[in-house]
């Protein structure tokens, strides 16, 4: 990649995860997300309405062009400072791929499944 071309890394909150009480803890996640993260940071922060994981917690998905993404489930509010060092490393990575021993203690298990970036090959 050329030090000149901008890739965006995403980081998508699902702000409906949880059971409709106010605010609801997708919604909640996504805040605290937003409120512990810099101005520095090397990814985008974006509410979604669902990522069909409903009923087994939040869920997250990181994504960027030309890199595998990634969908996380089984999340709370919680792993809101534990999702920033995840989304920085992955930021980092060449295809995407966040090795278990290079997240979090609390996001060690917590991959419900990862999408091939757009064009790849078989």
């Amino acid at each position: 990649m050329a030090s000149s071309e901008i890739v965006i890394q995403t980081l998508h909150v699902c702000v409906t995860c949880g059971y409709p009480d106010e605010p609801r803890p997708g919604q909640r996640l996504h805040d605290r997300i937003a409120g512990l993260m810099t101005a520095e940071e090397p990814f985008a922060l974006q509410p979604v309405t669902c990522l069909s994981h409903c009923g087994q917690g939040c869920s997250v998905a990181a994504t960027a062009p030309g890199k595998w993404g990634y969908l996380l489930g089984r999340l709370s509010p919680d792993h809101a400072e534990d999702l920033i060092a995840y989304a920085r490393t992955y930021a980092a990575s060449g295809s995407g791929s966040v090795l278990p021993s290079r997240r979090p203690a609390s996001l060690k298990d917590v991959v419900i499944g990862r999408i091939p970036p757009l064009g790849a090959a078989a």
